[in-house]
């Protein structure tokens, strides 16, 4: 088992910026991924950013890219998320995600490890 805790989330003006931890704990020596996800009001849950531990490579939705970055702190078994210059588009419940899988990695479904989410809120 893999615990995931985020932190970080908040209420921010439109071009704020937010910077989100999550802290895994437990069975993470298989973990290979640990991805953001984000679930908006009415929407279903979308693939945000993720973090291949083992070359530090990166991935993003179009949707982010150039706006957030993902990095991680591996002493502290920590992963980050960026966000800069916020849109109010941006709004919605941040989780955090690990997994042993290799492939598929940008899909919910690949992820069985889940944190219990941190809200952020961009106001117009």
């Amino acid at each position: 088992q893999v615990h995931l805790v985020e932190s970080g989330g908040g209420l921010v003006q439109a071009g704020g910026s937010l910077r989100l931890s999550c802290v895994a704990s437990g069975r993470t020596e298989r973990t290979t991924y640990t991805g953001w996800f984000r679930q908006a009001p009415g929407k279903g849950r979308e693939f945000v950013a993720n973090f291949y531990w083992s070359d530090t490579s990166t991935n993003y939705a179009d949707s982010v890219k150039g706006r957030f970055t993902i990095s991680r702190d591996n002493a502290k078994n920590t992963v980050h998320l960026q966000m800069n210059s916020l849109k109010p588009e941006d709004t919605a419940l941040y989780y955090c995600a690990a997994t042993s899988q290799y492939s598929g990695t940008d899909k919910v479904d690949a992820y069985p490890y889940w944190g219990q989410g941190t809200q952020v809120t961009v106001a117009s």
